[in-house]
């Protein structure tokens, strides 16, 4: 092993990936359960997904930050499905075959498709999921919970969408709730003050897991106060087994008699085409948040997923994706490896069956806070001022992003900022596959066209244009010389100028036309061809 695979070993940085762990596990736990509620499942059914896509694909996947779980882009496909199906137990053997489809996908290389996603618009993908966020954990931190953590659309379950909601927690909110909130986001700021790092006791703590310490004390202390006590609606709901038996009646089995059910084949390949693009989305985002840089192979990640998806659904989980909200919470904790992500699972599944009665003493107010500090990392004011200088090209698919994920959810925002992006990529194709120089000698107009390295069918409208606008009776040079690839339309629509060329009494010159052609030349116009 080099001595950089050593030093990234996870056996290594267990001192960073333990306290990123205990993160990711804060803000998954409440998210597993959140979008299982959103899905219309059982709540055990995230909790099983995000211990197989911790443990699990943690452990099959490459990707250095990247964290595993039930994803709140799959809630509404889950709701619609289990309804349309007739049941959960059929619901999941759409998530196997969809789980195996992955698991074709990886094998034929298809996570090439992560490598075609503009960097504006993930950056935009990043800063809209951390905007979105904050939002939504606004009421949460003022105590009213009507819409269940893991809704990340704009038009909420609870009828509200991410606006209105905050209007209709006036008439809710809890002081004790308020109270939480503000110490808890007090030692999250506090404990990134350089005073505080600097002190090897308080550094040795990670502040995530000091504000649940002290939101579950606040919640005891302020119990029988009329004034500060804390709803159970804004505490962490787990379910409590009694015994192995009890913990073990809460898995489902997938019903295969609904193999005979066209339906379910649907709902399996739409599992596969979401969960593989919000994974491959997500794997980009953690690529560009990782300070070293390392790149995910995108292929062995759908392995990784559809083999997690297989048993999720043999067992009785929800779909499994990898999940931006963990993956930066990761990176952000300064997660180095993916040890942190695999401990998170393990975490997960050691509470749910040793301390649920404890966590279910967790006020969502610190959760929120944890989350405020989430969101406000992936959209600092720095990254729009960056992004802006980076000009219109690259900030306006940015921003469409942002503005698309804001109001109406992930995948509608990523592709509206993709549209943006291809379509700006076909303006500027438009407007310089060429440069053009100008000059008049003894009255007479001379063109010289000098064609860029590639020209493709996209840049056939503006050859064309310009070709139509030059004037009668000008000497006009056409320069392939430096073109590596041009397409069989375009050098089309060059012969057809060289024909009218004569009938405008216009001196052509064509240099090196088909060294970068696509095809064999045409062989009936005879086409000046001078090399220099």
């Amino acid at each position: 092993m080099s001595k950089s695979n050593t030093h990234l070993s996870p056996f290594r940085n267990l001192k960073n990936d333990i306290p990123a762990s205990i993160v990711v596990f804060l803000v998954a736990l409440p998210l597993c359960l959140g979008i299982a509620l959103a899905s219309g499942a059982p709540l055990y059914a995230g909790l099983i997904s995000g211990i197989i896509g911790g443990i699990i694909v943690g452990s099959l996947s490459a990707s250095p930050l990247g964290v595993s779980g039930p994803a709140a882009g799959l809630a509404v496909i889950v709701l619609n499905a289990i309804t349309d199906l007739g049941g959960f137990e059929i619901f999941l053997v759409a998530v196997i075959l969809g789980g195996i489809l992955q698991l074709i996908m990886g094998i034929l290389r298809a996570g090439i498709i992560a490598y075609y996603f503009p960097s504006s618009v993930i950056h935009g993908m990043l800063a809209g999921i951390g905007i979105l966020i904050f939002f939504k954990q606004i009421p949460h931190a003022f105590g009213y919970d009507k819409d269940p953590e893991g809704d990340f659309e704009f038009f909420q379950s609870d009828m509200q969408n991410t606006f209105s909601e905050m209007w209709k927690m006036i008439d809710f909110i809890s002081p004790g709730v308020v109270i939480i909130t503000i110490v808890s986001l007090i030692i999250l700021i506090s404990w990134q003050v350089k005073l505080i790092q600097r002190n090897k006791i308080a550094a040795l703590i990670p502040a995530p897991l000091l504000a649940v310490t002290v939101g579950i004390i606040l919640n005891l202390l302020f119990k029988g106060n009329s004034t500060f006590q804390i709803s159970s609606d804004h505490l962490v709901t787990l379910p409590v087994a009694k015994n192995a038996n009890d913990f073990f009646n809460n898995f489902t089995l997938p019903d295969f008699s609904a193999l005979a059910n066209p339906k379910v084949y649907i709902t399996a390949i739409m599992i596969a085409v979401v969960a593989s693009l919000e994974t491959l989305l997500c794997v980009e985002a953690s690529d560009k948040q990782d300070e070293l840089k390392r790149v995910t192979p995108t292929n062995r990640e759908l392995r990784a997923q559809g083999i997690g998806n297989i048993l999720s659904g043999f067992i009785g989980g929800l779909p499994i994706t990898q999940v931006i909200v963990r993956s930066s919470a990761n990176q952000q904790a300064g997660g180095r490896t993916k040890a942190s992500a695999i401990i998170h699972g393990v975490l997960i599944l050691a509470s749910i069956i040793a301390i649920p009665s404890i966590l279910n003493l967790i006020p969502y107010g610190t959760l929120a806070a944890i989350l405020f500090v989430v969101g406000f990392k992936l959209a600092k004011p720095a990254l729009f001022k960056k992004m802006y200088k980076q000009g219109a090209g690259q900030f306006i698919p940015f921003l469409v992003t942002v503005i698309g994920i804001l109001f109406t959810d992930l995948l509608i925002g990523i592709a509206l900022g993709l549209v943006v992006a291809i379509f700006i990529i076909l303006r500027n194709n438009f407007k310089v596959p060429y440069e053009i120089n100008k000059s008049n000698s003894s009255g007479q107009e001379k063109i010289r066209i000098v064609l860029s390295q590639d020209v493709t069918f996209l840049n056939k409208a503006s050859i064309m244009k310009t070709l139509s606008e030059i004037s009668n009776n000008s000497t006009v040079e056409i320069d392939a010389s430096g073109t590596q690839f041009i397409h069989q339309d375009v050098v089309e629509i060059i012969e057809d100028f060289k024909v009218n060329a004569k009938v405008r009494n216009i001196e052509l010159t064509v240099v090196e036309l088909y060294k970068g052609k696509s095809a064999e030349p045409i062989q009936h116009f005879e086409i000046l061809e001078h090399k220099n």
